[in-house]
């Protein structure tokens, strides 16, 4: 961050209950607050020009965010018997994720989540011939009170939109559905962000449940209540803040996960390690063979791991004020390159590996990171059959058309998730030489 004169540090931790200390720097006027953590401290670096954060300061503010873990890295066996639950902290409205395998086939997981008499999951084409029929006989057996209705929605990024968002309201309406019901989001990241933003408006908000089905929806999308769908000119503009009542997460759906999508959710498993855990990023590099082979011991820890890490974020920074943001590291660049090439032409992590690379090389260019950081970024993405680049077709000037109405744009300023220091470290700023992101920029694109 190149404007840091009065900068302000600030390690958080999820606990409520931790002690708090605050202290003068050695030959400063800056102030450092410390709130200790048995798991992960979590560093905000901003530059406010008063004591106060407002909103006309908070655009300029370049936030800083890393993670120091001092837990176990070792994969371990997860049996059908009890899931894994990491909680996500948000005081009342606090909700688990059950990560395990098999966890479908246990019915209490889902009914103790249903408050109502109706229930309408939400799914696809593809995923419901696979789950669907299981899903509706874990939140009915024993339980003959609850009745279920379905809407089947088109699979793909590019019906992400308002005209297959109301199939939804529609069968809802339809089907008589009241303040009560639950909906249900079954598929990956599409039907998440869908069925949530749904729920979201339905009479002005009804309970719904996550259970995500590919790995990019299990480890970053189902995870802390961000829905919507698309606009035609920018990825995710329309949308809610919007918390589920539980996220059940059962490892076997990845067993019927084509190759090409389980690829695409490695590039948020990455960036987690790239962002915030350097320790994760290192498993990642010794342990990528085995979640490339879907061996499922490496996959249970990669996606414990991966919530552990969003739902630390999400406690802190529930509706991205500052360092939910640096959970976007390659996705304004990736964001450019799905809406250029039309949504649903490349996979979201496929976009976001691409811009990953980008925002690393300005990093780079930046002098922000050494070279090594360069090049491990594109060895663990090539070893996970990523693209390290964007496609042929995108320009310069479409990158800059596209970011230009980017949701971090605040005041017209286009702000940046980059990496800076030591792996594992991250800056969210608009305070960066706009020469780097145009050599970057240049440097991927012919024209």
């Amino acid at each position: 961050m190149a404007s840091t004169a009065n900068p302000f540090f600030a390690s958080l931790s999820t606990k409520t209950t931790t002690k708090a200390s605050l202290s003068k720097l050695t030959n400063s006027s800056d102030s450092f607050l410390r709130v200790k953590s048995t798991n992960a401290a979590v560093s905000l670096r901003i530059s406010p020009s008063s004591g106060e954060l407002n909103r006309k300061a908070r655009g300029r503010f370049g936030i800083c965010a890393s993670s120091a873990q001092v837990m176990d890295q070792s994969p371990t066996k997860m049996g059908s018997e009890a899931p894994v639950i990491v909680e996500v902290d948000l005081g009342n409205r606090s909700y688990p994720i059950y990560i395990g395998s098999g966890l479908l086939d246990q019915p209490e997981l889902l009914q103790r989540h249903v408050h109502g008499k109706r229930v309408l999951v939400v799914t696809n084409t593809t995923v419901a011939p696979l789950y669907l029929d299981k899903v509706i006989e874990a939140l009915t057996r024993g339980n003959p009170n609850v009745s279920v209705e379905s809407v089947i929605l088109p699979d793909g990024e590019k019906y992400k939109d308002m005209d297959t968002l109301v199939k939804v309201f529609d069968k809802a309406i339809e089907s008589r559905l009241d303040r009560r019901c639950t909906f249900v989001a079954l598929g990956g990241g599409v039907i998440g962000d869908m069925c949530g933003f749904a729920a979201a408006s339905f009479l002005r908000g009804v309970n719904f449940i996550q259970i995500p089905t590919t790995v990019m929806a299990q480890v970053d999308s189902s995870v802390g209540g961000k829905t919507g769908i698309n606009h035609p000119l920018g990825k995710n503009l329309i949308g809610a803040f919007y918390q589920p009542q539980c996220v059940l997460i059962d490892t076997d759906t990845l067993k019927t996960l084509p190759d090409r999508e389980l690829a695409s959710g490695l590039a948020e498993v990455i960036k987690y390690g790239l962002i915030r855990d350097a320790k994760f990023f290192e498993w990642q590099e010794k342990n990528m063979k085995a979640l490339m082979a879907r061996d499922p011991n490496a996959f249970a820890y990669a996606i414990k791991r991966s919530c552990e890490n969003k739902a630390e974020v999400v406690s802190l920074d529930e509706k991205e004020g500052g360092l939910r943001a640096t959970l976007n590291l390659g996705h304004t660049f990736g964001h450019a390159i799905e809406n250029g090439l039309g949504y649903g032409e490349w996979l979201h992590g496929e976009a976001v590996a691409a811009g990953t690379v980008m925002a690393v090389d300005m990093s780079y260019r930046l002098g922000w990171i050494d070279d090594s950081i360069v090049k491990r970024v594109r060895s663990i993405l090539e070893q996970a059959k990523l693209p390290t680049a964007p496609p042929e077709i995108m320009t310069v000037e479409m990158f800059k058309s596209v970011m230009a109405v980017d949701k971090k744009v605040a005041d017209g300023l286009l702000r940046l998730i980059l990496l800076k220091g030591p792996l594992g470290n991250c800056v969210f700023t608009g305070d960066y030489d706009r020469k780097a992101l145009d050599e970057t920029l240049r440097a991927f694109c012919k024209s």
